[in-house]
Order: structure tokens, then sequence, then C-alpha cells
């Protein structure tokens, strides 16, 4: 399995951006799908996730801001992030439960600055 992230890129601060990330490979079932971020120095931190029975979760500095979503083919996630923030600045990962095993995209660099 492999997942494949897109959509990063320089913003301004309040711009929107969407990220993307699909997965392809032999899947029989996806148990959830997240968005983390990361900057130097700091650990990986969850931004959103959808669980398995479809709850979904925010951290609390991203809430109305950021949406969620999976794809009509669920094997793609998106993550529309509106009202950028300089703090939002990081290199942004998907990550899936895929046939119950973890698996990481490579990583979507955002920068927010004027």
């Amino acid at each position: 399995v492999q997942l494949q992230a897109s959509g990063g890129g320089l913003v301004q601060p309040g711009g929107s951006l969407r990220l993307s990330c699909a997965a392809s490979g032999t899947i029989f079932s996806i148990n959830g799908v997240d968005w983390y971020r990361q900057t130097p120095g700091k650990e990986r931190e969850l931004v959103a996730s959808i669980k398995s029975d479809g709850r979904i979760t925010y951290v609390d500095s991203v809430k109305g801001r950021f949406t969620i979503s999976r794809g009509n083919a669920k094997n793609t996630v998106y993550l529309q992030m509106n009202t950028l923030k300089p703090e939002d600045t990081a290199v942004y990962y998907c990550h899936f439960t895929v046939n119950g095993i973890r698996y990481w995209g490579q990583g979507t660099l955002v920068t927010v600055s004027s």
C-alpha cells in the first residue's frame, strides 16, 4: 500500500489550502484516516481524524477552520484548511490504517507567511 499526498504550498495568512492523500495497492479495509503535522524540533501532532465508526475529531487549534473528509471511493482523504495562520506552518502527513497496518504519506509542506 502506498499513500500519495499533495496540495501543500505557500499561502498568505487568512488563505486556504486543500490537501489530498490517496491510497493505492491491495486494500481490503481502511480502518481510519488521519492528518498529522510536524515542525522542526517538535513531535508529530494529530490534527484531524476520521475513525472507523465515522467519528471525526480535530485538535483544538484547528476546530472551525479545518475540515477532514473522504472521497467517494473511500481511499482518498482531504484536509480543507481555511483561515490559515502562521502557526499552521508545518509538514503535513496523511496516515491510513489499511488492513490493520499503519501507513504514512510522504509529507507535504504548508507554509503560511506574508
